[in-house]
């Protein structure tokens, strides 16, 4: 990246960080803290003490730059003793987690007051709404950091705004570019459960997420040429043009190619021997267990197939004998695997994946063709912008408790790793091109250079 401006030494702006700690949350936004810094702004990250280890490699890189501010993790009822993420809890953890964050909002404020040189702005995640009160108590800008894109933050809008109660009915996006409909099950999982289960929690979190278009400035993790026209329509509702773009975030941190942790790794040895684009990466997040009848269906479906593939499983029951039947062409790994480095390997062409946003980054960057099952939260949004927007991908399930059917399942994953996947991958590796163009001098380079024009301004 050339031209990249810095912010004069003398004049060092300071800025509070704040992220959510989530996977999909956390990791972006110190992706683009490292990107802040580099470009000359102080960053002080808050933190709590289980999740300060993520922090590591970010305070190695930038020692002068990055300071973590630690505060214990407030407790809650529903949360065991220390669990501080939520790829401790799944989904459901989301909720009170965000419940106990808000007690920081005393200790943070106390600090604040009390630094000789306290932040200008800070910078929070979505998930954190009331930081904008906070903000407004203290008397600095909020700039809301959505880890996720504009189109995803729009239909959240629309349903906590316009939706009072539950249908049966499919549901029409009428305010938004063309007019999206989805069924009530394909809604956000946060929003679904407030018209399920309502309770004093969710409707704070329905309060707080209005709060995020009221924020200063807004910052998503996509790009124009994914979602421009969601882009738009978000700097009109909030009347400003401080909406910045500035992903794919992945493309973009200290480990942008996936490689700190796999100079040895038995995987890519086995990808090394696979032909170019023949092998399909399986992996459904960090969150998501299958069931043992998903688990069924979708190894019976991979023998049909015939395609290479390999299958990150965490708790997933594997049925018993299927690893030896598929040995010549199949691997199963279990626990963590370097997916980024897998997704940019020659070998590797399709990737079945829940659509969560980073993964749909990751493999989009990588060029490679997405099949898509999504199953809660934001994934059933992502895939609609990718299959029927974009027309990048492929729906080969969609559901959270859905068993598909092994030959269908099988015929699928079969042509699409074939050629009848051709003209779609074709249009994948188009995608790839305009997304590197776009961090290393387009759209998303020009955003986060306004974006730190605009935090050294205040």
């Amino acid at each position: 990246m050339t031209g990249v401006i810095m912010v004069p030494p003398e004049t060092r702006p300071h800025i509070m960080v704040f992220p959510f700690p989530a996977q999909g949350h956390l990791l972006p936004l110190l992706d683009l803290t490292h990107q802040l810094c580099l470009r000359g702004v102080n960053v002080s990250v808050i933190i709590t003490p289980q999740n300060l280890q993520h922090l590591s490699p970010l305070l190695s890189a930038h020692p002068s730059s990055v300071t973590s501010v630690v505060f214990p993790f407030p407790p809650h009822p529903s949360l065991p003793p220390g669990v501080e993420n939520v790829k401790d809890l799944g989904n459901s953890g989301s909720l009170p987690i965000m419940a106990s964050l808000r007690q920081l909002r005393d200790p943070i404020t106390l600090w604040f007051r009390s630094h000789q040189t306290p932040p200008v702005a800070l910078v929070s995640d979505f998930f954190l709404g009331w930081t904008h009160d906070l903000c407004h108590q203290i008397g600095i800008p909020r700039f809301a950091f959505f880890s996720s894109g504009p189109f995803l933050a729009s239909v959240l809008q629309f349903c906590f705004e316009n939706i009072k109660s539950r249908t049966k009915e499919p549901v029409c996006f009428s305010d938004l570019p063309g007019a999206p409909v989805f069924e009530e099950e394909h809604l956000p999982s946060v929003f679904r459960r407030s018209l399920q289960s309502p309770s004093r929690d969710l409707e704070t979190v329905k309060a707080e997420s209005s709060m995020n278009f009221l924020s200063y400035g807004c910052v998503f993790n996509t790009a124009e040429c994914l979602e421009a026209e969601y882009v738009e329509y978000v700097k009109q509702r909030v009347g400003h043009d401080r909406v910045f773009g500035v992903g794919p975030l992945c493309l973009l941190g200290l480990d942008p190619v996936g490689t700190l942790k796999t100079s040895s790794c038995p995987l890519l040895s086995w990808l090394d021997d696979c032909p170019e684009r023949s092998v399909l990466y399986i992996c459904f997040g960090s969150q998501k267990a299958l069931t043992k009848e998903q688990c069924d269906a979708l190894a019976l479906g991979l023998e049909k197939s015939l395609t290479r593939f390999v299958w990150v499983v965490k708790k997933d029951p594997v049925p018993e004998g299927f690893e030896d039947r598929v040995a010549d062409r199949g691997m199963v790994v279990r626990g963590w695997a370097p997916q980024l480095e897998v997704l940019r390997h020659v070998a590797v062409g399709g990737f079945l994946s829940h659509c969560g946003w980073n993964s749909v980054l990751e493999g989009l960057t990588s060029g490679t063709l997405i099949l898509g099952w999504p199953m809660e939260a934001d994934q059933f949004v992502n895939a609609r912008l990718l299959v029927e927007d974009l027309d990048v991908a492929v729906r080969v399930c969609e559901g959270d408790g859905t068993v598909p059917e092994p030959d269908e399942l099988g015929r699928v994953i079969g042509e699409t790793m074939g050629e009848s996947g051709l003209e779609v991958r074709a249009r994948a590796e188009e995608m790839r091109r305009k997304l590197v163009g776009s961090v290393t001098k387009g759209s998303s380079f020009a955003d986060l250079e306004r974006l730190v024009r605009e935090v050294a301004l205040i």
